[in-house]
């Protein structure tokens, strides 16, 4: 099995910072891409940014220029650094990771507990 673990949520008001970590373990044998998403009261949840092994990384648009996705690939871990945060980026916020656990090919995804991100405005 595969346990993802995310810490860094918390409480911030408009304009301030907050990190994020998430750290995978378990079975693993390689992870290809690692990616944060967040859902919000009545919504669907929805891709914030996401990383590949390569350094390759994507963002929604809402938060391009704000945030930034990272990873440390030796420790399976991948970071979301969130700067200028406003009332609208409130949400749970989940990891997900995309993992091979052996050597078929096969690639299954994991998602974390989930960390509640509240910005007051």
């Amino acid at each position: 099995q595969v346990q993802l673990v995310e810490s860094g949520g918390g409480s911030v008001q408009a304009g301030g910072s907050l990190r994020l970590s998430c750290a995978a373990s378990g079975s693993i044998i390689s992870i290809t891409a690692m990616g944060w998403y967040r859902q919000a009261p009545g919504k669907q949840r929805e891709l914030v940014a996401r990383i590949t092994s390569g350094g390759s990384s994507n963002y929604a648009d809402s938060v391009k220029g704000r945030f930034t996705i990272s990873r440390d690939n030796a420790k399976n871990t991948v970071y979301l650094q969130m700067n200028s945060l406003k009332p609208e980026d409130t949400a749970v916020y989940y990891c997900n990771a995309a993992v091979r656990r052996d050597y078929s090919g096969t690639t299954y995804s994991y998602w974390g507990q989930g960390t509640q991100v509240t910005v007051s405005s």
